[in-house]
């Protein structure tokens, strides 16, 4: 469970927490109640050591878009199976489709907010899907200061729980905060050469990947789908990321194989043909390449 749920689910009480105690062939989702502020809920809290409930430590999706502002002291988490430690002051957005759990506090002090996507701007819902996956960016003094007074109002109108007048003013100062944040990480990932067409390209290379690796494996069919040439592609992709287009699709296929490896209890079988691979032995090939271990060793170390 990520920060932000461990300060809505454990301070505020009022989330509907979806826990598996056995593996299933779903990995858990956590998901806000409908009718709960719409869709919305954010706070600060102070916390120090380990989580203190199971369902703080389990690993996990969220039905909404999660945002940690780490204040004073230090966030331990773990997002696809990458450790992450937030130190004040920074900031850190996590998707829905992202698996996350909190690790353990330093004297930490945090503002967090989870929105569902049906509560936010498209235009904003868009760019955040650009955007994943992201590490924690840090924040300028003069930058910091901007956020926590809003987020700080937006908790002011989370807090107005009894006046339903106040529902579309939090939903539009969050949709603020969002934009505020999501400005930040922009300004973050701008070029600073003059390769911003290969990163235009690169951003919607990374779209329709997410949106198809399971069914599309080719660098051709991403490439004529942007109407454009394989090596020129790949040109822009290795500039702007530093990797080539195959290695982001084997990357993305990757990933999403170990999140129902480690998360769910279907075979390594259902798992290759749900990821686009009618040749059980060619996607444990594969995954052995990527990773040095088979995909039932990868499962079996990390076990819980």
């Amino acid at each position: 469970m990520g920060v932000t749920d461990v300060i809505c689910y454990l301070h505020f009480l009022i989330f509907v927490v979806i826990v598996m105690q056995e593996k299933s062939k779903y990995i858990p989702v956590n998901t806000l109640p409908a009718g709960i502020r719409e869709g919305i809920i954010i706070g600060r809290t102070s916390s120090n050591g380990l989580p203190n409930a199971k369902e703080v430590e389990r690993s996990h999706r969220d039905n909404g878009h999660v945002f940690i502002l780490q204040e004073k002291g230090t966030t331990h988490i773990e997002i696809d199976f990458q450790e992450h430690y937030l130190e004040a002051s920074s900031i850190i957005y996590i998707h829905p489709d992202q698996i996350h759990r909190v690790i353990g506090f330093e004297n930490a002090t945090i503002i967090s907010w989870i929105i569902t996507s049906e509560n936010l701007q498209p235009e904003f819902l868009k760019l955040l899907e650009t955007l994943k996956p992201v590490n924690a960016l840090p924040l300028k003094n003069n930058i910091l200061s901007i956020i926590t007074e809003t987020s700080s109002l937006c908790i002011k109108l989370f807090e107005r729980k009894h006046e339903k007048l106040f529902d579309s003013i939090l939903k539009a100062s969050c949709n603020t905060l969002i934009a505020l944040v999501a400005s930040q990480y922009l300004v973050k990932s701008k070029s600073k050469d003059n390769s911003s067409r290969f990163e235009v390209i690169t951003k919607a290379f990374k779209s329709s990947l997410e949106n198809d690796f399971t069914k599309v494996k080719s660098p051709a069919v991403y490439a004529n789908n942007l109407n454009i040439s394989t090596p020129y592609l790949n040109e822009c992709v290795k500039n702007t990321t530093g990797h080539s287009v195959s290695h982001h699709i084997q990357q993305r296929i990757i990933l999403e194989a170990k999140r129902l490896l480690y998360h769910s209890n279907k075979s390594v079988k259902e798992i290759a043909v749900e990821l686009g691979y009618d040749d059980y032995s060619y996607f444990t090939r594969l995954f052995a390449k990527i990773t040095g271990m088979t995909p039932l060793a990868f499962r079996s170390k990390n076990f819980d």
